[in-house]
């Protein structure tokens, strides 16, 4: 069988991929869910902050009696390791069109405490129920086809257990905003790529929330370097996403006191603003 026939009978789809595995949790009783945390999404041995969204997504997607997330706020208390974790998760409140619930994600320290990684608030809803009325002034962002861009695998080699994400992800850079990878940053506050999981599994509502916290940060480019963690991140899915490769626009305008915020607009196959985020984030400056 051709190498391209053979990727493409071995697709991954929604509900049998990687991504759903590796965020699928156990419910041990109401309000009370486990999972272990994969190595596979980590970047220099920090699990992702998107990932981890995704992961406490989908436990309020089991305790709310609607699935969709719509508007989704997390506060990142301390950096969570790959193994096991506990997810609690409370109802708030429960409507016709919304649902709201919170949810903790917990960690076993070396001296067997308990340690709060992240805090969120959601409000869930059906997506699918929407009116289709788009007034908007947002645009499409401009990337080159992506046969012009280019991905992790275009690049040195990586720092070995450095990018474990990396393999997960379908990445294509615009090489406008890759400027930091050859030494030389713009010095704009910018980051554009198209987007996708490495298994070719569809966008769905909750890899939205992997999708705006996967791309480089936007501090390579303003010529800054080393880790920048999440300090808070709130995520709007405005509409299911269309199969198909996402396109991601991430900015910022404003570094100031050690901190910035990343603004990101996630575009579908069929033109639309799927999803939103702002977060904000720390920075080593010097």
């Amino acid at each position: 069988m051709p190498e391209a026939a053979s990727a493409a009978a071995e697709r991954a789809v929604i509900g049998d991929s990687e991504f759903d595995r590796d965020t699928a949790v156990t419910r041990r009783e109401p309000g009370f869910y486990d999972i272990d945390l994969s190595a596979g999404w980590t970047i220099i041995n920090a699990v992702n902050g998107g990932y981890l969204l995704a992961v406490l997504g989908r436990a309020l997607a089991d305790a709310l009696p609607h699935a969709d997330p719509f508007t989704i706020s997390a506060h990142y208390l301390t950096a969570s390791q790959p193994g096991p974790a506990v997810v609690r998760t409370d109802v708030v409140r429960t409507g016709r069109t919304l649902s709201t619930g919170q949810a903790s994600l917990f960690q076993y320290a070396e001296d067997g405490t308990e340690v709060e990684r992240i805090r969120v608030l959601a409000s869930y809803g059906d997506l699918d129920t929407l009116p289709d009325d788009v007034r908007t002034t947002a645009k499409p962002p401009a990337i080159p086809p992506m046969e012009q861009c280019f991905g992790p695998e275009d690049g040195p080699a990586p720092v070995p257990g450095s990018s474990a994400i990396t393999d997960r992800l379908m990445l294509k850079l615009d090489p406008a905003t890759l400027g930091w990878a050859l030494g030389q940053p713009s010095g704009k506050g910018e980051m554009r790529a198209w987007f996708g999981l490495a298994d070719g599994r569809d966008p769905d509502p909750l890899s939205l929330l992997l999708a705006v916290d996967a791309l480089p940060p936007t501090a390579f480019e303003i010529g800054l370097s080393g880790w920048v963690p999440t300090v808070e991140l709130t995520v709007h899915v405005r509409c299911r996403p269309a199969p198909g490769p996402l396109r991601v626009s991430i900015t910022t305008r404003n570094l100031a006191g050690g901190f910035l915020e990343e603004d990101a607009e996630v575009w579908d196959s069929a033109d639309r603003l799927v999803a939103q985020s702002r977060q904000l984030a720390r920075v080593r400056l010097g």
